[in-house]
């Protein structure tokens, strides 16, 4: 099974992920990315932090970025 890895690019800063974490496809991989963006972006609206251009960069071991999950893409506002 692959494994992706999901950096935390904030404030314009990478924080690798020096672990990584299997799944089956990427598909798999962006929506667990997007689960723990919702629950980070929740935390923060209760804390009244500010959602900022957060984002995980889903890359595989050599550090290419295959997809990409902003903060601000999980709220639904109208």
């Amino acid at each position: 099974m692959p494994r992706y890895y999901f950096h935390l690019r904030k404030d314009g800063v990478l924080e690798e992920d020096p672990e990584g974490t299997e799944f089956a496809t990427l598909d798999a991989a962006e929506e667990d990315a997007v689960q723990a963006v919702r629950e980070i972006v929740a935390d923060k609206v209760l804390a009244d932090d500010i959602i900022e251009d957060d984002r995980f960069e889903i890359a595989t071991a050599d550090g290419t970025v295959l997809s990409e999950v902003r903060f601000k893409s999980v709220l639904r506002l109208q």
